[in-house]
Protein backbone atom coordinates (compact mmCIF):
# COMPACT_ATOMS: atom_id res chain seq x y z
CA UNK A 1 0.00 0.00 0.00
CA UNK A 2 1.29 3.34 -0.78
CA UNK A 3 -0.06 6.59 0.88
CA UNK A 4 -0.70 9.21 -1.51
CA UNK A 5 -2.16 12.01 0.92
CA UNK A 6 -4.30 12.14 3.81
CA UNK A 7 -7.51 14.07 4.53
CA UNK A 8 -6.79 16.08 7.47
CA UNK A 9 -5.52 19.75 6.10
CA UNK A 10 -3.05 21.72 7.87
CA UNK A 11 -3.35 25.44 9.17
CA UNK A 12 0.20 26.24 8.37
CA UNK A 13 3.34 25.18 5.55
CA UNK A 14 5.26 22.56 7.44
CA UNK A 15 8.25 24.59 6.58
CA UNK A 16 10.53 21.86 9.34
CA UNK A 17 9.05 19.05 7.42
CA UNK A 18 9.60 20.38 4.11
CA UNK A 19 13.74 21.33 4.95
CA UNK A 20 14.37 18.14 6.70
CA UNK A 21 13.32 16.64 3.06
CA UNK A 22 15.49 19.37 1.39
CA UNK A 23 18.57 18.65 4.09
CA UNK A 24 18.55 14.73 2.96
CA UNK A 25 17.91 15.56 -0.45
CA UNK A 26 21.07 17.50 -0.18
CA UNK A 27 23.09 15.14 1.98
CA UNK A 28 22.34 12.42 -0.23
CA UNK A 29 23.42 14.00 -3.93
CA UNK A 30 26.80 14.80 -2.05
CA UNK A 31 27.55 11.81 -0.50
CA UNK A 32 28.96 10.39 -3.70
CA UNK A 33 31.38 13.13 -3.73
CA UNK A 34 32.90 11.16 -1.43
CA UNK A 35 34.50 8.71 -3.65
CA UNK A 36 36.48 5.76 -2.54
CA UNK A 37 36.05 7.48 1.23
CA UNK A 38 32.60 6.91 1.47
CA UNK A 39 32.78 4.10 3.66
CA UNK A 40 35.03 5.96 6.40
CA UNK A 41 31.96 8.56 5.86
CA UNK A 42 28.69 6.68 6.63
CA UNK A 43 31.15 4.96 9.19
CA UNK A 44 32.28 7.76 10.98
CA UNK A 45 29.07 9.69 10.38
CA UNK A 46 26.23 6.13 10.55
CA UNK A 47 25.21 5.25 13.71
CA UNK A 48 27.25 1.75 14.23
CA UNK A 49 26.67 0.16 17.33
CA UNK A 50 30.25 -1.33 17.83
CA UNK A 51 31.99 2.21 18.38
CA UNK A 52 29.76 2.47 22.02
CA UNK A 53 30.05 -1.54 22.99
CA UNK A 54 33.55 -2.23 21.94
CA UNK A 55 36.73 -0.37 24.07
CA UNK A 56 39.00 -0.51 21.75
CA UNK A 57 37.21 0.89 19.08
CA UNK A 58 34.89 2.94 21.51
CA UNK A 59 38.14 4.87 22.55
CA UNK A 60 39.19 5.90 18.55
CA UNK A 61 36.10 8.50 18.54
CA UNK A 62 35.92 11.39 20.79
CA UNK A 63 32.36 11.79 22.97
CA UNK A 64 31.65 14.79 20.49
CA UNK A 65 31.94 12.05 17.87
CA UNK A 66 29.72 9.36 19.44
CA UNK A 67 26.99 11.77 20.01
CA UNK A 68 27.03 13.53 16.76
CA UNK A 69 26.48 10.01 15.25
CA UNK A 70 23.05 9.59 17.23
CA UNK A 71 21.97 12.10 14.99
CA UNK A 72 24.23 11.98 11.78
CA UNK A 73 22.95 8.91 11.34
CA UNK A 74 19.02 10.26 10.81
CA UNK A 75 20.31 11.96 7.47
CA UNK A 76 22.40 9.16 5.42
CA UNK A 77 20.54 7.56 2.99
CA UNK A 78 22.31 3.94 0.99
CA UNK A 79 19.98 4.55 -1.67
CA UNK A 80 17.27 6.52 -4.21
CA UNK A 81 14.58 4.12 -3.12
CA UNK A 82 15.71 4.51 0.61
CA UNK A 83 15.48 8.43 0.88
CA UNK A 84 12.29 8.71 -1.32
CA UNK A 85 10.41 6.16 1.32
CA UNK A 86 11.62 7.66 3.87
CA UNK A 87 11.04 11.46 3.09
CA UNK A 88 7.55 10.45 1.29
CA UNK A 89 5.88 8.92 4.47
CA UNK A 90 7.48 12.37 6.55
CA UNK A 91 5.96 14.64 3.65
CA UNK A 92 2.46 12.23 4.00
CA UNK A 93 2.47 12.75 7.83
CA UNK A 94 4.95 15.09 8.84
CA UNK A 95 2.64 18.06 7.89
CA UNK A 96 -0.17 17.58 10.36
CA UNK A 97 1.91 16.54 13.70
CA UNK A 98 4.30 19.47 12.48
CA UNK A 99 0.74 21.50 12.32
CA UNK A 100 -0.13 19.98 16.00
CA UNK A 101 3.14 20.64 17.76
CA UNK A 102 4.57 23.97 15.66
CA UNK A 103 7.60 24.35 14.18
CA UNK A 104 10.38 24.03 17.19
CA UNK A 105 8.73 21.59 19.07
CA UNK A 106 8.48 19.06 15.91
CA UNK A 107 11.71 19.58 14.67
CA UNK A 108 12.76 18.43 18.91
CA UNK A 109 10.56 15.47 18.47
CA UNK A 110 11.51 14.57 15.19
CA UNK A 111 15.48 14.29 16.48
CA UNK A 112 14.64 13.23 20.09
CA UNK A 113 12.26 9.63 18.15
CA UNK A 114 15.23 9.15 15.77
CA UNK A 115 17.90 9.10 18.62
CA UNK A 116 15.29 7.04 20.67
CA UNK A 117 15.28 4.39 17.44
CA UNK A 118 18.88 4.19 17.02
CA UNK A 119 19.13 4.14 20.93
CA UNK A 120 16.88 0.79 20.40
CA UNK A 121 19.19 -0.51 17.33
CA UNK A 122 21.82 -0.27 19.85
CA UNK A 123 21.16 -1.64 22.32
CA UNK A 124 19.75 -5.19 20.81
CA UNK A 125 23.09 -4.98 18.45
CA UNK A 126 25.91 -3.90 20.54
CA UNK A 127 28.77 -5.60 19.34
CA UNK A 128 27.29 -5.09 15.15
CA UNK A 129 30.44 -2.75 13.28
CA UNK A 130 27.39 -2.60 10.17
CA UNK A 131 25.98 1.28 10.20
CA UNK A 132 22.88 2.17 10.53
CA UNK A 133 21.92 5.02 8.51
CA UNK A 134 18.08 5.94 7.03
CA UNK A 135 15.20 8.79 8.75
CA UNK A 136 12.98 5.54 9.02
CA UNK A 137 13.42 5.77 12.81
CA UNK A 138 12.26 9.60 12.99
CA UNK A 139 9.60 8.89 10.45
CA UNK A 140 8.05 5.78 12.72
CA UNK A 141 7.92 8.17 15.21
CA UNK A 142 6.21 10.77 13.27
CA UNK A 143 3.68 8.15 12.26
CA UNK A 144 3.26 7.24 15.77
CA UNK A 145 2.46 10.46 16.62
CA UNK A 146 -0.17 10.65 14.15
CA UNK A 147 -1.90 7.52 14.47
CA UNK A 148 -2.56 8.95 18.05
CA UNK A 149 -3.40 12.16 17.18
CA UNK A 150 -5.50 11.63 14.06
CA UNK A 151 -6.88 7.53 14.19
CA UNK A 152 -9.99 8.57 12.25
CA UNK A 153 -8.38 10.05 9.20
CA UNK A 154 -8.71 8.60 6.00
CA UNK A 155 -5.37 8.01 4.12
CA UNK A 156 -6.21 7.93 0.03
CA UNK A 157 -3.83 5.01 -1.00
CA UNK A 158 -2.61 3.28 -4.29
CA UNK A 159 -2.69 -0.32 -4.30
CA UNK A 160 -1.09 -1.71 -7.92
CA UNK A 161 -2.60 -5.07 -8.57
CA UNK A 162 -1.04 -6.58 -11.54
CA UNK A 163 -1.74 -3.91 -14.00
CA UNK A 164 -4.83 -2.20 -12.65
CA UNK A 165 -3.54 0.55 -10.48
CA UNK A 166 -6.70 0.79 -6.99
CA UNK A 167 -7.00 4.09 -5.18
CA UNK A 168 -9.21 3.32 -1.95
CA UNK A 169 -9.06 5.19 1.25
CA UNK A 170 -7.83 3.62 4.08
CA UNK A 171 -8.28 4.58 7.60
CA UNK A 172 -5.03 5.71 9.40
CA UNK A 173 -5.38 3.56 12.68
CA UNK A 174 -5.76 0.55 9.71
CA UNK A 175 -2.83 2.04 7.92
CA UNK A 176 -0.25 2.74 10.25
CA UNK A 177 -1.59 -0.10 12.81
CA UNK A 178 -0.81 -2.74 9.93
CA UNK A 179 2.68 -0.74 9.42
CA UNK A 180 3.79 -1.94 12.94
CA UNK A 181 2.20 -5.00 12.87
CA UNK A 182 4.63 -6.00 10.25
CA UNK A 183 7.77 -4.27 11.85
CA UNK A 184 7.04 -6.04 14.77
CA UNK A 185 6.50 -9.20 13.21
CA UNK A 186 9.66 -8.84 10.87
CA UNK A 187 11.62 -7.79 13.88
CA UNK A 188 10.47 -10.42 15.75
CA UNK A 189 11.23 -13.21 13.29
CA UNK A 190 14.91 -11.90 11.57
CA UNK A 191 16.47 -11.69 14.91
CA UNK A 192 18.48 -8.76 16.32
CA UNK A 193 20.68 -8.10 12.92
CA UNK A 194 16.94 -8.06 10.99
CA UNK A 195 18.57 -9.05 7.57
CA UNK A 196 19.73 -5.92 6.65
CA UNK A 197 17.52 -3.43 8.17
CA UNK A 198 16.96 -2.26 10.89
CA UNK A 199 13.29 -3.61 12.26
CA UNK A 200 13.77 -2.66 15.96
CA UNK A 201 14.56 0.85 14.88
CA UNK A 202 11.01 1.51 13.78
CA UNK A 203 9.61 -0.02 16.01
CA UNK A 204 11.28 2.26 18.92
CA UNK A 205 10.91 5.53 16.86
CA UNK A 206 7.13 4.28 16.88
CA UNK A 207 6.51 3.65 20.01
CA UNK A 208 8.80 6.94 21.06
CA UNK A 209 6.52 9.31 18.80
CA UNK A 210 3.34 8.12 20.54
CA UNK A 211 4.77 8.74 24.30
CA UNK A 212 7.06 12.09 23.01
CA UNK A 213 3.89 13.15 21.62
CA UNK A 214 1.91 12.65 24.54
CA UNK A 215 4.91 14.49 26.61
CA UNK A 216 4.95 17.51 24.17
CA UNK A 217 1.20 18.11 24.17
CA UNK A 218 1.41 18.57 28.53
CA UNK A 219 3.92 22.00 27.47
CA UNK A 220 2.32 25.41 26.58
CA UNK A 221 2.95 26.69 22.92
CA UNK A 222 5.61 29.74 22.96
CA UNK A 223 4.86 33.25 21.78
CA UNK A 224 7.48 32.65 18.71
CA UNK A 225 5.73 29.72 17.56
CA UNK A 226 2.33 31.08 17.81
CA UNK A 227 3.80 34.52 15.66
CA UNK A 228 5.58 31.88 12.70
CA UNK A 229 2.26 30.26 12.84
CA UNK A 230 0.89 33.37 11.51
CA UNK A 231 3.27 34.01 9.24
CA UNK A 232 3.18 30.19 7.86
CA UNK A 233 -0.43 30.04 7.36
CA UNK A 234 -1.64 28.59 4.72
CA UNK A 235 -3.47 30.69 1.68
CA UNK A 236 -3.92 27.56 -0.42
CA UNK A 237 -5.79 24.46 0.01
CA UNK A 238 -4.16 20.97 -0.25
CA UNK A 239 -4.08 20.18 -4.00
CA UNK A 240 -4.96 16.65 -3.88
CA UNK A 241 -9.06 16.78 -1.89
CA UNK A 242 -11.04 13.71 -1.19
CA UNK A 243 -14.70 14.44 -1.93
CA UNK A 244 -17.42 12.55 -0.66
CA UNK A 245 -21.04 12.06 -2.99
CA UNK A 246 -23.62 14.16 -1.38
CA UNK A 247 -27.05 13.35 -1.96
CA UNK A 248 -28.53 10.96 -5.07
CA UNK A 249 -29.22 12.18 -8.73
CA UNK A 250 -29.06 8.82 -10.44
CA UNK A 251 -25.73 8.64 -12.31
CA UNK A 252 -24.59 12.03 -11.26
CA UNK A 253 -22.26 12.80 -8.60
CA UNK A 254 -22.70 15.72 -6.31
CA UNK A 255 -20.02 17.07 -3.85
CA UNK A 256 -18.33 19.89 -2.26
CA UNK A 257 -14.92 21.64 -2.79
CA UNK A 258 -13.66 23.80 -0.08
CA UNK A 259 -11.12 26.52 -1.35
CA UNK A 260 -9.18 29.14 -0.25
CA UNK A 261 -10.36 33.35 -0.93
CA UNK A 262 -7.22 33.40 -3.01
CA UNK A 263 -7.95 30.36 -5.03
CA UNK A 264 -11.25 31.67 -5.75
CA UNK A 265 -10.11 34.69 -6.89
CA UNK A 266 -7.49 33.72 -9.03
CA UNK A 267 -8.63 30.41 -9.81
CA UNK A 268 -7.06 27.03 -9.47
CA UNK A 269 -6.47 23.26 -10.36
CA UNK A 270 -7.13 20.37 -7.72
CA UNK A 271 -6.51 16.57 -8.46
CA UNK A 272 -10.21 15.41 -6.25
CA UNK A 273 -10.63 11.38 -5.77
CA UNK A 274 -14.27 10.53 -5.73
CA UNK A 275 -15.90 6.89 -4.82
CA UNK A 276 -16.61 4.51 -7.23
CA UNK A 277 -17.73 1.28 -5.63
CA UNK A 278 -15.20 -0.13 -3.27
CA UNK A 279 -12.39 1.87 -5.53
CA UNK A 280 -11.39 5.62 -5.60
CA UNK A 281 -11.20 7.42 -9.35
CA UNK A 282 -8.86 10.89 -9.80
CA UNK A 283 -9.76 13.72 -11.89
CA UNK A 284 -8.27 16.81 -12.07
CA UNK A 285 -10.31 20.02 -12.02
CA UNK A 286 -10.22 23.49 -13.06
CA UNK A 287 -12.11 25.77 -10.93
CA UNK A 288 -11.93 29.20 -12.88
CA UNK A 289 -11.11 32.49 -11.11
CA UNK A 290 -12.89 35.02 -9.69
CA UNK A 291 -15.85 31.86 -8.26
CA UNK A 292 -18.12 32.56 -5.88
CA UNK A 293 -18.99 30.75 -2.36
CA UNK A 294 -21.70 27.92 -2.94
CA UNK A 295 -21.56 28.49 -7.07
CA UNK A 296 -21.62 25.02 -8.45
CA UNK A 297 -19.51 23.75 -11.17
CA UNK A 298 -20.36 21.00 -13.97
CA UNK A 299 -17.64 18.53 -14.66
CA UNK A 300 -19.13 16.14 -17.87
CA UNK A 301 -19.13 12.68 -17.27
CA UNK A 302 -18.07 12.69 -13.42
CA UNK A 303 -20.72 10.43 -12.39
CA UNK A 304 -21.18 6.54 -12.71
CA UNK A 305 -21.17 4.76 -15.42
CA UNK A 306 -23.57 1.97 -15.13
CA UNK A 307 -23.21 -0.50 -18.26
CA UNK A 308 -23.47 0.95 -21.81
CA UNK A 309 -24.93 3.98 -20.30
CA UNK A 310 -22.56 7.21 -20.37
CA UNK A 311 -21.71 8.03 -16.96
CA UNK A 312 -23.41 10.96 -15.52
CA UNK A 313 -22.17 14.27 -14.72
CA UNK A 314 -20.11 15.72 -11.64
CA UNK A 315 -21.36 18.79 -9.86
CA UNK A 316 -19.45 20.25 -7.29
CA UNK A 317 -20.39 23.03 -5.06
CA UNK A 318 -17.38 25.56 -4.06
CA UNK A 319 -16.99 27.03 -0.46
CA UNK A 320 -14.72 29.30 0.26
CA UNK A 321 -13.00 28.85 3.45
CA UNK A 322 -12.38 32.28 5.39
CA UNK A 323 -10.77 30.65 7.62
CA UNK A 324 -7.90 29.45 4.73
CA UNK A 325 -6.35 33.17 4.52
Amino acid sequence: MIPLRDTIPTRTFPVVTTSLIIINVLVFLVMPCHGRELQNVIFTYGLVPARYGMPGLAERFSFGMQALSMVSFMFLHGSFWHLLGNMWFLHIFGDNVEDELGPFAFLAFYLLCGTFSGVAHLVLNFHSAVPVIGASGAVAGVMGAYFIRYPRSRILTFIPILIIPYFIEVPAAFFLGIWFFFQFISAALTGAEGGGIAWWAHVGGFVAGVLFFKLFMFFPESGVTGRLRRITARRRSPRVRVVRREGSGGNDFYGTLSISPEEALRGTRKIISVPSGLRKRLFAVSVPSGVGNKQVIRLPELGRKIGDESGGDGYLTILIDRNAS
